[in-house]
């Protein structure tokens, strides 16, 4: 069996491999969204596909939607050549329980897949289509933190920036300029209002995005590239929204060993490949079941039921009180101060490290350090978040997340995970004297550099 719109009709075979299928029309859906997109989104890789995906495939499977995704791609265009346009822009959702059970579910909430670059003429063509129609509310983001920065170290603009800053929006090709660009064409087209959402990982995230692209406006309008006015209009939140999000959802790479097994039930074409930007991706995403979601609720144009999806609807202050849980108790300074350690010690496996005492000890530690001085968002509670880090989510052995992947660009996460405590306790005793395994974890984190 392929994985492919055609093949959907033969439903008794996905109910022999315990897969389940939409129950919406996917070629009407498709058709839908694209004649009228409603949320488009950037960065359309494995968390995309089965965190943001599944929630569009929920909503369509309840009928609280009638149109699903639109898929933009202006990095890696190639995942478009090899993972969307062979499987009709189908996605499979493996998420691995604790008791090793696998769920698994065709996702066609995805309905189109653009590559959105002045690089790439029809895909370019495409997408301003897409920015210039009054039903779209919404454009998401899952770029990492990387993806919104537009200057270096030095204060200077990274070089490949300035160059499309001198050469106009007609050239854009990354993140900022095309999200820039596109929103010209909106705005000339129209302006009807819009909200970009930054689904990264990263400390307040929707004011960094809003920094970066009125600065690349900004820097167009210096050059008479763009007029004062556009720049006034993205500028205003009440027709350019960037609102505050807090996203969690543990998405390793794509298994081999799943892929093996999705094989021996009779799928083909199953294998994970690496693009040659070194994106890890396949046709599948592999995952863990728990997921949040914490999002502000400024969308000026409307926009989807999220909530009724598990989404947590709230305002700007929850949504920095949740990710100031999450990123510097709960979750990511576990992740940061253990991995050190896990690849010093020669460990693969995260699930395998958090059950040795003393990792499991030094973890339980720095969320104590963290949740003494982080914020109560009021809807979650840091507690039983903590609980089920450690109880349920980093020990699953089947998710098969790695030391590895917590050490990619661990430097860059060190600031936030541990210097807000460390600030929080010199603001509160004058000093961070009272830290022990934060230190502790800086200092693993210098052992692993060396």
């Amino acid at each position: 069996m392929k994985l492919n719109r055609e093949n959907l009709h033969q439903r008794s075979w996905w109910e022999a491999a315990e897969i389940a299928l939409p129950a919406y029309d996917v070629d009407a859906v498709s058709a839908r969204t694209v004649a009228e997109p409603a949320w488009a989104h950037f960065g359309i890789g494995n968390i995309f596909r089965v965190f943001l995906g599944g929630i569009a495939d929920r909503l369509l499977n309840c009928g609280a939607m009638d149109r699903g995704l639109t898929c933009m791609e202006c990095y890696d265009t190639e995942v478009v050549d090899r993972i969307y346009d062979p499987f009709d822009n189908l996605a499979l959702s493996v998420i691995l329980h604790n008791d090793g059970r696998m769920e698994k579910r065709v996702l066609g909430s995805m309905s189109e897949a653009v590559r959105a670059g002045s690089g790439f003429p029809e895909g370019w063509a495409r997408a301003k289509e897409i920015f210039a129609s009054p039903t779209l509310q919404m454009v998401s983001f899952t770029i990492t933190e990387k993806g919104y920065a537009i200057r270096g170290a030095s204060g200077e603009y990274f070089p490949w920036l300035a160059k499309e800053l001198e050469a106009g929006p007609d050239h854009a090709a990354s993140a900022m300029p095309v999200v820039t660009a596109l929103l010209l064409h909106r705005y000339t087209h129209g302006a009807a209002p819009i909200a970009l959402v930054s689904m990264d990982n990263c400390s307040q995230n929707g004011a960094r995005f809003r920094a970066a692209v009125t600065e690349t406006a900004s820097a167009w309008a210096e050059r008479g590239f763009v007029p004062e006015e556009f720049v006034r209009w993205i500028s205003d939140e009440n027709q350019v929204a960037f609102p505050w999000t807090m996203i969690d959802k543990i998405t390793p790479r794509p298994s081999e060993e799943v892929a093996a097994k999705l094989a021996a039930l009779g799928l083909e074409d199953m294998a994970p490949v690496m693009t040659s930007k070194n994106t890890f991706i396949a046709p599948f995403v592999n995952a863990e079941e728990p997921q949040y979601l914490v999002v502000e609720d400024h969308f000026p144009n409307g926009r989807p039921p999220l909530e009724q999806a598990g989404v947590y609807m709230t305002d700007r202050v929850t949504v920095n009180k949740s990710e100031r849980m999450k990123v510097t108790a709960c979750l990511n300074p576990i992740h940061s101060a253990l991995a050190p350690f896990g690849q010093l010690l020669g460990i693969t496996l995260f699930s395998d490290q958090i059950q040795q005492p003393d990792s499991l000890t030094l973890a339980r530690r720095i969320g104590a350090e963290g949740m003494a001085v982080a914020p109560d968002p009021g809807i979650l509670s840091p507690q039983a978040f903590l609980d089920e880090c450690l109880n349920v989510r980093f020990p699953n052995p089947n998710l098969g997340d790695t030391v590895q992947r917590l050490l990619t660009d661990i430097s860059q996460g060190l600031i936030v995970r541990f210097g807000e405590t460390v600030k929080a306790y010199t603001a509160r005793d004058g000093d961070a004297r009272a830290l022990r395994a934060v230190p502790l974890a800086i200092a693993g984190w210098v052992r692993y550099l060396l």
